[in-house]
């Protein structure tokens, strides 16, 4: 599978608000089948889609591009620099090591901060702000994180649990993912991270819960996640490293932010509740108290 070429990402990223319902599909295609789009007719395209050659050339202009051919370039461009497999990737650290290279932490540490910077620029802050509303005010929130992302969910549920009640992880260690995602409905709410390789449990609890009537959380790297069609609110994050494996930094900082926003908002409570889970902590031993 090809990655959306960054520019058509970013491009995506920041028109996609402005997009109807339509231009969204013929966005959505694109970003989900780039060879279809560098190597077939605009035509045969219309024709498997069932939408206009029009909407896809509207498409292109609204996210910035003089005609759909550019976008198609874009695309083919892209194919010409596949992203490597994460094998492939590692590999490439490999040669580098034994060809004397020792600037790996700068490129490392440059590109984090790029996404960073990146992240500071394109993410829409109102609808952070409505999301954090809304997981404020849920009744439960469940948190889903499979493969490399399932780390940082469980990050996001143990500093959660210091100031809100009602927020699980759903699915940990071998616990049933249908019970947790049992009994929600639209007083409640379900926060997926996931990134390319996709896990197919992520995508189907996103469904299943948004069809509950759920508010759906997801945090990705490309608008080609599926679970982002179930979203009521989707958040794309950029990852790229030379590292082998996607950067989480900036996923991180979006998470932490997100905590960081929910502690605003619950006023005294929430301290009265931190200051008792450190009491607990204390007396429980589970800190070092030296």
């Amino acid at each position: 599978m090809f990655a959306v070429d960054g520019s058509f990402e970013r491009r995506l990223a920041q028109n996609f608000d402005g997009l109807s319902a339509r231009l969204r599909e013929a966005a959505d295609y694109v970003a989900q089948n780039p060879v279809d789009i560098a190597t077939r007719s605009l035509r045969a395209v219309a024709q498997d889609t069932g939408l206009a050659p029009a909407t896809f050339s509207r498409m292109a202009r609204a996210i910035g591009y003089d005609s759909f051919e550019d976008l198609r370039a874009a695309m083919r461009d892209m194919i010409g620099r596949r992203v490597d497999s994460f094998a492939e990737r590692a590999a490439s650290l490999q040669d580098a090591h034994a060809a004397g290279e020792t600037g790996f932490f700068d490129a490392h540490l440059g590109a984090c901060m790029a996404n960073l910077q990146r992240l500071g620029g394109e993410i829409d802050r109102d609808l952070l702000e409505r999301t954090v509303d809304r997981l404020h005010s849920a009744r439960h929130v469940r948190l889903l994180g499979a493969l490399g992302s399932t780390g940082v969910v469980e990050y996001m549920a143990y500093i959660a649990d210091f100031c809100a009640e009602g927020w699980s992880m759903t699915g940990r260690m071998g616990a049933s993912l249908g019970a947790g995602l049992t009994g929600l409905d639209a007083r409640d709410a379900l926060i997926v991270v996931t990134k390319p390789p996709f896990a197919s449990r992520s995508i189907a609890a996103a469904g299943l819960a948004a069809e509950r009537g759920a508010f759906v959380v997801v945090i990705t790297d490309t608008h080609a996640c599926p679970a982002l069609r179930h979203a009521s609110a989707g958040f794309v994050v950029p990852t790229g490293s030379p590292h082998f494996y996607s950067s989480y930094v900036a996923t991180m900082v979006l998470v932490e932010t997100m905590i960081g926003m929910l502690v605003g908002r619950a006023g005294p409570a929430a301290r009265e509740r931190i200051a008792q889970v450190e009491e607990s902590n204390r007396r429980l031993s589970e800190v070092w108290a030296g």
